[in-house]
C-alpha cells in the first residue's frame, strides 16, 4: 500500500458557480477514497485492473492559466486502486455497526428493505465495490480501520447492469440463517447505505467544487473505459465533450505541452486528452499501453456491448490483435496475463511511490526558481496520489512498502547512472569541439610540430608507455630497500610536503609574468590516494607517482602555452624533467573523457614535482570538477559510447516504463513548458529522458522534446542555432520524425546537419588557406613535385609549420617581448 497525505481543500476560495450534481446529466457519481487506501472488488470474477482518476484541461480552456487565476490552487486527486475479483461465494463474517460493507449479494431485489423501489423492471443498477482504508503514521496501513463503498451508477441514461442477474442469484445461494440473524443483517445493510450516501455525497462534493477549466477523468483497465467524473465549466462545448469511451488504441499525442494522449474508442471516435501535469499523461499512457496488450476480458466484452450491442462491429472489434500495444511485440508479446498483472502492479507501485515523495517535498531541489517565477513540485502545485491493495483487501504492510523503496532505490541508481553517462558525453563532445577549434590557431602547427621531453604518451597505437614504463620516476633512496610500499609512500609524501613552497614560488613567477589569473596549489596527495594510484597505473610501483605535490597553471590560449614552455626552459630548465605535450597533438588521442593539457615535471629538493597547464577554453568546461569528469570517464569506460543512449541497450520494456518514472521524478520542479535556457541541469534531465522515450517507442514526446530544447539552445547567447549541441539535438529530432513516418519533416532536419558539416569544413579550409597565404609571401625555391604524390602530404605540413612558426614570432614579438630579456 502507497498512500499520501489526505488532499486539502486548495479550492475554498473560489466561488461555486457549476450546476447542481443532482441535475447535471454528467455531474460525479462515484464515490472516491479521499486520499485513502481503498480496495476495489470487480463484478467480474477474475478480472483485475487498475483504477485511475486525474484533472485534464477543457478544451475550452488554456492550462496553465494566468497568474492569480488558480495555476496553484486547484486540487487533483488521481487515486489509483487495483482491482482484483471477489468469488461470489466469500463469506460475510466479522462485521459490526462500525464497520459495515455491502457486498454485490448484499444489494439484491431480494434484501433491499422498504428504501429500493422495484416497480421497475428497467432500473437504475449501481456497481458497488467494498473499500477499506486503513490508516497509519506516515503511509497509513494496519491501524484502525474504516470500510467504504464506491459506487458506479452510469452516466446519463438508465442501464441495466450486466452483471446483475449474477448479482441476485449470488444473493439467493447466500440465504440462510435464522431470523434473528436475518433481521441483525438487515439492519447492518441499513447503516451501510447510510454511511455510502455520506461518503458519496462528500465526493460529488468535491468534484463539484473542481475549479474552471478542469475535467476529471477515470480510468479503469478492467474494461477499458474512460468516463468523465466530473461538471462541465461555463464554457465547455457539450458537443463535442468526451463522456465515456472503451478505449482500443492510445498514442502520445504531438501537443507541444507534452501532456496529450490520443484515444480511439471502439465506435472509432478520437478524442484527445490534455492532462494538467506531465506525470499524469505517462503514467496513464503507460497503463493504456500495458490494458491494450491484452485479449478483452469479460468485463472489455460487457462494456463494448454498452456501446456496440451485439453487432458485427462488435466481432470484427473483438477478433482485432492489440497491433498498437507496444507491450504486444517482441518478446513482452509472450507474457502470460498473471505476468502482465504483476508488471503492472510493480509499475503503478514505483509510481504512486514516487509521486508522494514529489507530493511531500522530499527532494532537496523542491522548488526551482527563475526569473522571480517559483515552480512547484511538491504539495504545493498539482498533485495526485496513487493507492494500491492486495486482492484479499488487506493493506500493504511495513514491508510490502520496504520493498516497493529498495525497487525504488534501484532504478532510481540506474537512473542517475544514465543521467550521469549523458552528462560525461555531453562534457567528452564539448571537449572535441573545443579542440578543434583550438586547432584553427595560426600556431598550433608549430606547437603540433614539437617534440615533448620524455614524453612518449599514453596512446599504445602510437608508441607509448604502459604506466609501468613512464619513463621518469621518484629518486630511489637506499632506506627504501628495507621499507614496505606503504612505508615508501609515506616518504614521498613528507618529501612533497618540503618541496611544495618551492613550486608555489616558481607558480607565481610563471603567472607573473604571463599575466595568468588562474594559479592553483593542490594538496598533497595522500599515502592511500598514492598506492591506489600506483595499483591502477603503474604496477604497484609509488615510485612512479610523480604528483605526490602538484599545481596548476591556465593559459589563455596556445601562444601564452608556447610563452610559459619558452619561459619556463630558460628559468629553470635543468630542473625540467619532462615535458608532456602528446594530449596536444592532433595525431593523439585526448585522456579518457576528451580533456587534454600539457605536463611539465621537474625536480624540486631531490623530489619530481607536477605542473599541469590547462588551456582555458577547456578548463571552463567542468573547471576543478574536470578531473572527477577524467575519473569517471576512466572508471566507466564511456569513451566506447558514441551514443549516450547506447547505454540503455538490453533494457526490457518493463525497466524502461519505470526509468521514465524516475525522469519525471527528477523533473518534477520544471514543467517542459517553463524551462529557460539557463536551466541547465533540467536541460540534462530532459536530454536524457529523450533517450528514453526514443527506446521505449514514444517517438512524439520525444519530438515535442527535442524542439523545445533546440529553442532554448538556439536562445543560449553562449550557444546558438549553429553549436554542435544544437545540432546534435537535430539528430536525433531526425531520428524521432523517421521513426513517426514524417519524412519530409526529417529531410529538412537532415539538411540542415548536412549545411553545419559543410560550414565546419569550410571553417578548416580558411584556416589552411590563410596560413598559406603567410606562407607565399615568403620567397621559396622549392615547389611541390605533382609527380611525387606521396610526399605531398609531408611537405604540406612542413609549409603550415613554417607558416605557423612566422605567426608565432609576430604575436612573440607584440606581445611576449620580455622573452628577448631572458
Amino acid at each position: 500500500m502507497m498512500t499520501g497525505e489526505s488532499p486539502q481543500d486548495a479550492t475554498a476560495n473560489y466561488a461555486d458557480d457549476r450546476a447542481s450534481p443532482a441535475n447535471n446529466p454528467i455531474a460525479p457519481m462515484r464515490g472516491v477514497s479521499d486520499g485513502k487506501t481503498t480496495t476495489v472488488m470487480s463484478t467480474h470474477k477474475g478480472i483485475s485492473g487498475t483504477i485511475f482518476e486525474a484533472a485534464f484541461v477543457d478544451p475550452a480552456y488554456t492550462w496553465p492559466p494566468a497568474e492569480g487565476q488558480g495555476k496553484n490552487a486547484i486540487e487533483l486527486q488521481a487515486s489509483t486502486a487495483l482491482m482484483r475479483s471477489a468469488a461470489p461465494q466469500d463469506p460475510i463474517d466479522e462485521l459490526d455497526d462500525d464497520e459495515v460493507s455491502l457486498t454485490p449479494s448484499m444489494m439484491s431485489s431480494d434484501d433491499e428493505g422498504p428504501t429500493s423501489p422495484r416497480s421497475s423492471s428497467r432500473r437504475k443498477t449501481t456497481q458497488s465495490r467494498t473499500a477499506t482504508t486503513k490508516k497509519k503514521k506516515g503511509f497509513r496501513c494496519c491501524k484502525s480501520t474504516d470500510e467504504q463503498i464506491i459506487s458506479d451508477p452510469s452516466m446519463s441514461d438508465l442501464v441495466e447492469s450486466p452483471s446483475s442477474n449474477s448479482h441476485r442469484s449470488s444473493s439467493s445461494n447466500r440465504k440462510g440463517g435464522s431470523k434473528a440473524e436475518r433481521r441483525a443483517e438487515r439492519q447492518r445493510r441499513i447503516l451501510a447505505k447510510k454511511k455510502k450516501r455520506r461518503r458519496e455525497a462528500r465526493a460529488r462534493e468535491r468534484y463539484r467544487r473542481v475549479p474552471e477549466g478542469i475535467l476529471i477523468y477515470r480510468l479503469d483497465t478492467s474494461d477499458r473505459t474512460i468516463t468523465l467524473v466530473s461538471g462541465p465549466s461555463s464554457n465547455t462545448d457539450m458537443n463535442s465533450l468526451m463522456r465515456q469511451m472503451v478505449v482500443i488504441n492510445a498514442r502520445p499525442s504531438s501537443d507541444i505541452s507534452r501532456r496529450g494522449i490520443v484515444l480511439t474508442g471502439v465506435k472509432g471516435e478520437i478524442h484527445t486528452l490534455v492532462a494538467c501535469e506531465q506525470r499524469t499523461a505517462i503514467a496513464w499512457l503507460e497503463s493504456m499501453d500495458m490494458m491494450l496488450a491484452s485479449k478483452p476480458n469479460d468485463a472489455t466484452r460487457a462494456a463494448m456491448e454498452n456501446q456496440l450491442g451485439e453487432s458485427i462491429q462488435m466481432k470484427r472489434v473483438l477478433s482485432q490483435k492489440s497491433t498498437h500495444s507496444n507491450w504486444a511485440k517482441g518478446k513482452e508479446s509472450k507474457l502470460s496475463q498473471s505476468e502482465r498483472d504483476q508488471i503492472e502492479e510493480r509499475y503503478v507501485n514505483l509510481a504512486a511511490y514516487s509521486n508522494n515523495l514529489i507530493r511531500a517535498g522530499a527532494f532537496p531541489n523542491s522548488q526551482a526558481k527563475g526569473k522571480g517565477k517559483t515552480t512547484a513540485g511538491g504539495g504545493g502545485g498539482i498533485y495526485y496520489t496513487v493507492t494500491q491493495i492486495h486482492d484479499d483487501g488487506e493493506a500493504y504492510d511495513e514491508e510490502t512498502l520496504e520493498s516497493i523503496a529498495k525497487r525504488r532505490a534501484v532504478i532510481k541508481d540506474s537512473w542517475d547512472f544514465f543521467r550521469m553517462v549523458c552528462s560525461l558525453l555531453r562534457d567528452k563532445r564539448k571537449y572535441d569541439e573545443v579542440f578543434r577549434k583550438l586547432q584553427l590557431d595560426p600556431v598550433y602547427s608549430y606547437l603540433n610540430s614539437m617534440t615533448g621531453l620524455n614524453d612518449p604518451g599514453d596512446d599504445m597505437a602510437m608508441g607509448g608507455n604502459i604506466g609501468a614504463d613512464k619513463p621518469i620516476t621518484q629518486m630511489h633512496f637506499a632506506e627504501y630497500d628495507d621499507m614496505s610500499n606503504s612505508q615508501i609512500a609515506k616518504d614521498l609524501v613528507r618529501r612533497a610536503e618540503v618541496a611544495l613552497p618551492s613550486l608555489v614560488e616558481i607558480c607565481k613567477a610563471l603567472a607573473g609574468s604571463l599575466g595568468m589569473e588562474e594559479v592553483g596549489v593542490g594538496p598533497v596527495k595522500d599515502v592511500s590516494a598514492a598506492i591506489r594510484k600506483a595499483e591502477k597505473k603503474y604496477e604497484g610501483d609509488v615510485l612512479k607517482v610523480t604528483d605526490y605535490c602538484r599545481a596548476l597553471l591556465v593559459v589563455k590560449d596556445f601562444s601564452t602555452l608556447l610563452a610559459l614552455l619558452e619561459l619556463a626552459r630558460d628559468s629553470f630548465g635543468p630542473l625540467i624533467r619532462r615535458v608532456k605535450l602528446s594530449t596536444l597533438k592532433s595525431d593523439r588521442n585526448a585522456k579518457p573523457g576528451g580533456y587534454r593539457d600539457c605536463i611539465i615535471n621537474l625536480e624540486l629538493k631531490d623530489h619530481i614535482c607536477e605542473i599541469q597547464i590547462h588551456m582555458w577554453p577547456m578548463w571552463v568546461i567542468c573547471g576543478v570538477d574536470g578531473f572527477r569528469h577524467y575519473r569517471h570517464c576512466l572508471e566507466y569506460s564511456t569513451d566506447t559510447f558514441g551514443d549516450p543512449y547506447e547505454a540503455l541497450a538490453g533494457l526490457d520494456r518493463k525497466t524502461m516504463a519505470e526509468l521514465i518514472v524516475m525522469a519525471e521524478e527528477a523533473v518534477a520542479d520544471m514543467p517542459l513548458e517553463t524551462l529557460e535556457w539557463y536551466h541547465e541541469k533540467f536541460i540534462l534531465d530532459y536530454f536524457a529522458e529523450v533517450g528514453l522515450f526514443l527506446h521505449h517507442g514514444l517517438y512524439e514526446w520525444a519530438d515535442t522534446t527535442l524542439r523545445a530544447l533546440i529553442k532554448l539552445r538556439c536562445q543560449s547567447p553562449d550557444i546558438g542555432p549553429d553549436h554542435h549541441e544544437t545540432i546534435t539535438l537535430y539528430k536525433y529530432l531526425e531520428q524521432a520524425l523517421r521513426a513517426q513516418k514524417r519524412i519530409d519533416e526529417a529531410d529538412e532536419v537532415a539538411a540542415k546537419i548536412t549545411e553545419y558539416k559543410e560550414l565546419k569544413t569550410n571553417e578548416k579550409f580558411e584556416a589552411d588557406k590563410s596560413l598559406w597565404d603567410q606562407w607565399v609571401t615568403e620567397p621559396f625555391e622549392s615547389i611541390v613535385d605533382p609527380n611525387k604524390k606521396e610526399r605531398e602530404e609531408e611537405e604540406r605540413i612542413k609549409k603550415e609549420v613554417r607558416a605557423s612558426k612566422k605567426a608565432w614570432r609576430k604575436i612573440r614579438e607584440e606581445r611576449f617581448k620580455f622573452l628577448d630579456a631572458n
